[in-house]
């Protein structure tokens, strides 16, 4: 489950700092193509501009703006 320190709406803040000057605003949310994981794309836009960070759904719950490792084939000896 995802703690609150990772929670998607944090992240936003954290990374966009939203004003009523630079709302920000959710312009995408769908899933990969591979592995179907989740991620939101978030816009600010400002006097300066628009910024846009995509965040990503890790398989513990968590929010990060970056995706997730996919897994790789190991070998082990038994």
């Amino acid at each position: 489950m995802a703690s609150a320190e990772n929670s998607l709406r944090l992240l936003v803040e954290k990374w966009l700092a939203p004003t009523p000057a630079t709302p920000v605003r959710v312009t995408r949310f769908t899933r990969t193509r591979s592995k179907r994981r989740r991620y939101v794309r978030v816009e600010a836009v400002g006097p300066a501009g628009s910024l846009a960070i995509f965040f990503f759904r890790h398989d513990d719950g968590t929010w990060r703006v970056f995706p997730a490792e996919s897994e790789r084939a190991a070998m082990s000896v038994s």
